[in-house]
């Protein structure tokens, strides 16, 4: 059954009448793929919690038997269990009990290289921890903790990046913590993400999915965990964050898609659209939310009812030179910093990695972005600027501010139809 077209008129009554996304869903007409009830705890398939043993072969043994009966939930005990890359099945679903960790190997031979989506494409790389791919209604869920045991791999990262300026993301193996594509329905729920050593959970083309309760954290005193990404939404849609904690050391929320001048001609990257994040609390991050770096159409986004308690800037809108962009529909509303906060905004050039390959610059839109009921303390007001001849920026509106900033310079250039309304930055009306 395909899930029923509607005006966006009609579908934003709909979500505003059901908060959370599986709601939503039934009201659209999605099906149902619930699992069967049966349980099966990865001990009686001869997992060991003894944090070393690795068992990867237990875990999945539980896995592949249920699937073999229909369905079920893989269920993990209080106790370290270490292992490998786990690849889920249809209808078998998993939950961490409370106490429970399931840890990732540092053993990458345990990660057998394999193609993947990363970065906006699909290369041979490390597979994620928790792989489920064409799952519908997937779950995700329990008070327990993934753990990716990250801190060696990101020294390893460090030592390759001081060896070579030219070190790229995916230079090293390293695993995401979850990564969940080509399904419908899915939720993830109560866990905490701990110390991946890339991103955290990565939604690849998917239709429907909450993330809800959910922590993202490294350690407050590390000094950079390189690229753990808290949430990448890549070419999905309908998706909703609701009350979720992040302190990471890159984005916080993400969506993303393709790259390169070709990037809207690649059908392996839809467009991200009908994202909604709320109820969350931002401690430590690069942005509440980003467009970027790698990522084509992104609409219909809105980041409402959150607070931020940390250095975490609100919104970030990366704009490559080589590829088409657009960005449109995208809202930020009822945030509050009570602490420290970065940047109010950063829309601007973003070129740390780019490729024309021999092409002529692309052209860019940036439409209706609005930031509305902003509070608190920041540090900086932030910048909007294009790629000079390549970005139309249009119908961007920052309303209903009461601020206080160090840095109290909004910098801007390039940009048509830009209101202020009722703007107050340190006690004073604002305008540009």
């Amino acid at each position: 059954m395909s899930i029923k077209r509607y005006s966006r008129r009609r579908f934003n009554s709909l979500i505003a009448s059901a908060p959370l996304w599986p709601l939503a869903a039934k009201a659209l007409g999605a099906k149902s793929f619930a699992a069967p009830t049966r349980e099966l705890l990865i001990t009686k398939s001869g997992a060991v919690a003894d944090d070393s043993t690795v068992n990867t072969k237990a875990i999945q043994a539980a896995i592949d038997q249920l699937a073999a009966k229909g369905g079920g939930t893989v269920v993990v005990p209080k106790g370290v269990f270490v292992s490998g890359a786990l690849f889920f099945k249809p209808k078998v679903n998993l939950r961490l009990t409370e106490g429970a960790v399931l840890k990732c190997s540092t053993d990458l031979s345990n990660f057998p290289a394999q193609r993947t989506r990363i970065e906006g494409h699909f290369i041979h790389f490390t597979p994620a921890f928790i792989n489920a791919a064409h799952c519908d209604g997937f779950q995700l869920t329990g008070d327990g903790t993934l753990d990716g045991d990250g801190m060696q791999v990101w020294e390893a990262f460090w030592a390759g990046r001081a060896r070579d300026k030219g070190f790229t993301n995916t230079g090293l193996p390293r695993a995401r913590l979850a990564l969940i594509e080509g399904s419908k329905d899915i939720r993830i729920e109560g866990i905490t993400f701990k110390d991946s050593q890339f991103w955290n959970c990565h939604l690849y083309n998917n239709d429907g999915v909450l993330v809800r309760n959910v922590h993202f954290q490294v350690p407050d005193d590390y000094r950079q965990a390189p690229s753990t990404d808290g949430i990448d939404i890549d070419s999905s849609r309908d998706v909703t964050v609701d009350g979720c904690v992040f302190s990471v050391t890159d984005d916080c929320i993400a969506c993303k898609g393709s790259k390169g001048p070709r990037a809207l001609e690649d059908r392996d990257s839809p467009p991200v659209e009908r994202i909604r994040v709320r109820n969350c609390t931002f401690k430590r991050g690069g942005g509440v939310l980003t467009c970027g770096s790698e990522a084509t159409i992104v609409r219909d986004v809105i980041a409402e009812d959150c607070r931020i308690t940390g250095r975490v800037r609100i919104a970030t809108l990366k704009l490559r030179p080589d590829t088409p962009q657009h960005y449109e529909d995208i809202t930020f509303r009822n945030i509050t910093s009570e602490g420290p906060a970065s940047g109010i905004i950063n829309m601007a050039p973003w070129s740390q990695y780019f490729d024309l390959q021999g092409m002529e610059p692309p052209k860019s839109i940036v439409r209706n972005l609005k930031i509305l009921g902003i509070k608190g303390t920041f540090s900086s007001f932030g910048t909007i600027k294009p790629n000079p001849g390549q970005t139309e920026i249009r119908d961007v509106l920052l309303k209903d501010f009461d601020v206080t900033i160090q840095n109290d310079k909004l910098n801007t250039s390039g940009v048509t139809d830009l209101k202020c309304e009722n703007v107050m930055v340190n006690g004073k009306p604002y305008s540009v």
